[in-house]
């Protein structure tokens, strides 16, 4: 929902369908930005009837416009996706699930979550993995307030800091040592900018990326 997922989120979708279809064509796509910070403001003080609301607008928004199915492109908004999808007319593509059944694909257990102190907190992401069996560990308490922080005053804006990133790699190293984690989620689509497969302690789980080839999917599904 930030700019910085969501110009990737547009090019990689858009340029992956045309890679399908092997040849000179374009989705119909249709974005609707909305304020991040209201987001996460809204979910700070657990403001969720409020928070479904200004959503709903958006994905009403879409669905004027003739969308045949809407995803929210971005994590943390997830807590209120169940809301969200008894309200909406047509299909909401779920990043989480979407996450979940690439995790269960790669055979993986035991998974590390890093994103916003909604996303690491939360009931909602967790839940879908716990039903399949797959163990979701979350940092610390003061490992979680410093990618918080992070993810707000660095990433959201576009800023990538050498000392943010091992800061990263230390806490990750850390839960791979002593959790046993196998691979981690990049629950939080601005994460990306600073890490991936080359640079963590362990393999990534990159939301954003895994979100983008379900739509493909789906896209190509619809064509």
């Amino acid at each position: 929902m930030g700019p910085e997922s969501t110009i990737p989120y547009y090019h990689d979708i858009v340029y992956g369908v045309k890679e399908r279809l092997g040849q000179d064509s374009f989705p119909n796509l249709t974005i609707e930005s909305v304020d991040v910070f209201q987001v996460l403001n809204l979910c700070g003080q657990q403001k969720y009837d409020e928070l479904t609301a200004y959503l709903m607008g958006a994905i009403n928004n879409l669905i004027k416009s003739g969308a045949d199915f809407v995803a929210l492109s971005a994590n943390t908004p997830h807590i209120v996706f169940d809301r969200l999808k008894e309200q909406s007319t047509v299909p909401l593509v779920s990043i989480i699930e979407a996450t979940r059944d690439e995790a269960l694909r790669l055979g993986f257990h035991k998974i590390g979550l890093l994103g916003t102190i909604f996303t690491m907190t939360g009931e909602f992401f967790k839940r879908p993995f716990l039903e399949s069996n797959i163990e979701i560990i979350t940092p610390r308490e003061d490992e979680m307030d410093y990618i918080n922080n992070k993810i707000s005053s660095e990433l959201e804006l576009g800023i990538v800091k050498e000392e943010t990133l091992k800061e990263f790699q230390r806490i990750i190293s850390r839960m791979e040592k002593e959790e046993g984690i196998e691979t981690v989620i990049l629950g939080c689509t601005e994460l990306p900018l600073l890490l991936n497969d080359r640079v963590s302690p362990v393999p990534c789980l990159d939301t954003m990326e895994i979100h983008i080839k379900t739509l493909i999917d789906r896209i190509m599904d619809e064509a």
